[in-house]
């Protein structure tokens, strides 16, 4: 049980407290509500470009890090298709320090002209590096767009192309910045060697003079259920073939959410799950293969990747994975194989209890689902899954016509 104790100031703001004597150490971690999701589809990678610009200084703080390090506290932050998230960890002594930096960012960034071309330039780069110039690195900027035809989800964090980040103009920038990064659309989760008392006094002192902001109120487009299948192949220089298969599933919030994520545990969880011992040990049909979901808050994508070794076609390489599918959809998975991934689940549930920073952030990402407190209910929802719901979601999920299947093959000299 993570116990904590909350309330919301009159801004808006949502403060969660966790009480933990055990550490000298304390965490500030702020969420906001804002991901790529939220960007206009002709100006994306904003979310990304403000997690950046966020360390840019404030107007009361030029320089971010040093008040930090001079207390011995250190910070990074986040940014996924949902969220933004930042956190310090500190000597609980010198938690103000933290409440300080944070409102300060909160109530205004510097906005200067040099901290925007510097951070671009950071971005443009990160973009470059690590989705252009790296083999693979930009096949996610092909499979959302494969996947998702309507949603928001069409896009990574980094932003559909160069030229969005390229072309962000300060106006733009201060406008996502007044929509998004506001009392009223952050969560704030304080935890470690800290008395809720004293976290209302500081937050009340740091944050109630801040304005709450206009509420943003989310309508996104949601994405229809796909009964086609969807096909890409792709050539480039890359070290071996590669095939990707993505399956539509629900949302976070919905019920074979843990069953689902269960199943991927089922086929690619460690060296006794299935891909593993049937494509990689036996058929040696991969050189490695994985299963795994996309967590996303709107529908999600169950994701199957695997590099065929190079005396077997795409096509066998296909039909393996499908094979393995057809098991899923037909055979009830065994209680003792059940029963071993739920265990595995649990123990993974428990040590995230144990460290801090994982405590604050979990508690946050459970508020903003819709309460902190789901978080101490989510092993027995792992538990209760049974074999029936496995088969069932299987027969669901898994079809050819909810599939969006991307080969990338490697130049052949």
């Amino acid at each position: 049980m993570v116990k904590f104790n909350r309330f919301t100031l009159s801004n808006g703001l949502r403060v969660i407290v966790h009480e933990d004597n055990t550490t000298p150490m304390a965490v500030l971690n702020i969420l906001y509500d804002v991901g790529a999701r939220d960007e206009n589809p002709e100006q994306t990678g904003f979310a990304h470009l403000f997690e950046h610009l966020m360390f840019g200084g404030s107007v009361n703080i030029p320089d971010y890090d040093q008040p930090l390090q001079r207390v011995g506290g250190e910070n990074n932050a986040f940014t996924s298709n949902d969220i933004t998230n930042y956190y310090i960890t500190l000597p609980s002594a010198n938690i103000e320090t933290a409440f300080w930096l944070e409102s300060d960012r909160m109530l205004s960034l510097a906005f200067s002209k040099k901290s925007l071309d510097v951070q671009r330039a950071v971005v443009i780069e990160e973009f470059k590096q690590r989705y252009l110039n790296q083999p693979y690195g930009d096949v996610w900027l092909k499979l959302r767009p494969l996947a998702y035809k309507t949603h928001s989800y069409q896009w990574a964090t980094i932003g559909k192309e160069l030229k969005h980040i390229e072309d962000a103009k300060m106006e733009d920038v201060k406008a996502f910045f007044k929509k998004h990064y506001n009392p009223q659309n952050a969560i704030m989760v304080v935890g470690g060697n800290v008395k809720t008392e004293d976290v209302k006094q500081l937050a009340e002192k740091w944050f109630v003079p801040i304005p709450a902001g206009e509420k943003y109120h989310r309508n996104l487009p949601q994405e229809a259920e796909q009964h086609e299948e969807r096909r890409l192949t792709v050539t480039a220089k890359v070290p071996l073939d590669d095939v990707y298969i993505a399956f539509q599933m629900a949302d976070r919030l919905d019920e074979s959410y843990y069953v689902a994520e269960l199943m991927s545990d089922i086929l690619s969880r460690g060296s006794s799950s299935r891909l593993y011992r049937n494509l990689v040990k036996e058929k040696q049909i991969f050189s490695e293969v994985h299963a795994y979901m996309t967590g996303s808050l709107d529908k999600g994508l169950f994701v199957f990747e695997g590099k065929p070794l190079e005396n077997i076609t795409i096509e066998q390489a296909e039909a393996a994975i499908w094979e393995e599918l057809e098991v899923l959809k037909t055979i009830d998975v065994p209680v003792a194989e059940l029963t071993k991934v739920q265990n595995k689940t649990e123990s993974t549930m428990i040590f995230s209890e144990m460290a801090l920073l994982d405590k604050a952030m979990n508690l946050a990402q459970f508020e903003l689902l819709g309460d902190a407190d789901m978080l101490n209910h989510e092993t027995e929802k792992y538990l209760a899954v049974t074999a029936a719901q496995i088969k069932e979601l299987a027969n669901k999920m898994f079809r050819k016509d909810n599939s969006s299947t991307m080969i990338y093959l490697a130049e052949k000299a």
